[in-house]
């Protein structure tokens, strides 16, 4: 038996293949928790420019501007790179998997969005591979050397544990506009219920974000969330900040 077994033993199977199980839906929940350590606090994704600029000031705003996120930006095209580096992982194509991470390194629309996304994706690579470690990650780690997205790190390890895409993809997405959200309470500033509105708001979302990503081929994934990326770009120079990105 592999130390990788006797750390790790493998995912319970739930009778419906859609379903994540007991051992899959605990380590989602760990892993895309937020006090799961990949530094996620710290970064905005540009919404700090954004509450500068007047652009996001309340609640309203905050939903229209992670709803075009998630549509037609930066939440798109990371749900199409999670798919493919979860079916590369499923499948054993190393080839199609560092394909996918390399892809996904230089997809990043700016400075800060790179480093928020290949902070988070190296942070959560090497703690689950220390606390979870199986198969899938130790291939990743052969295939691809080079700055790995969060997206790719996340669908490998769900791949890797059996999780099947269909839970593992909405799971991602909700942390990912669930951590934004909490950048726009403190931002803004925004009361606890009114995150969670705008949390509950963006559920049809991310379900038709998710459908469309499952359907996207590869090399068909791009954004048109041109206002998003330019407060990534923004944020870089503005003068007083509190998060990274």
């Amino acid at each position: 038996m592999t130390d990788c077994a006797l750390r790790c033993p493998p995912p319970e199977r739930a009778p419906d293949s859609s379903s994540p199980g007991t051992a899959g839906l605990y380590r989602l929940m760990a892993w895309l928790s937020p006090a799961y350590p990949i530094g996620a606090f710290s970064y905005s994704g540009g919404l700090e420019w954004a509450v500068e600029a007047n652009d996001i000031k309340d609640a309203a705003t905050l939903e229209r501007w992670l709803a075009v996120m998630v549509r037609h930006g930066g939440g798109f095209c990371d749900a199409v790179l999670f798919v493919h580096a979860h079916r590369a992982a499923a499948a054993n194509d190393d080839g199609a998997l560092a394909a996918v991470a390399e892809l996904a390194a230089a997809f990043a629309p700016s400075r800060e969005r790179f480093l928020e996304t290949t902070a988070q994706g190296r942070a959560f690579f090497e703690t689950t591979r220390a606390a979870w470690g199986c198969a899938a990650l130790d291939r990743l780690a052969l295939a691809w050397e080079g700055p790995l997205a969060y997206p790719i790190a996340v669908g490998v390890a769900c791949a890797g544990h059996g999780i099947a895409l269909e839970p593992a993809l909405p799971a991602f997405l909700q942390a990912v506009a669930s951590n934004l959200v909490s950048a726009g309470l403190r931002l803004i500033p925004l009361g606890q219920t009114d995150g969670q509105r705008v949390l509950a708001g963006l559920e049809p979302v991310i379900a038709a974000c998710v459908q469309r990503a499952l359907a996207c081929p590869l090399d068909e994934v791009g954004g048109a969330a041109f206002r998003v990326d330019i407060a990534s770009m923004r944020h870089e120079t503005q003068y007083t900040r509190l998060f990274r990105s």
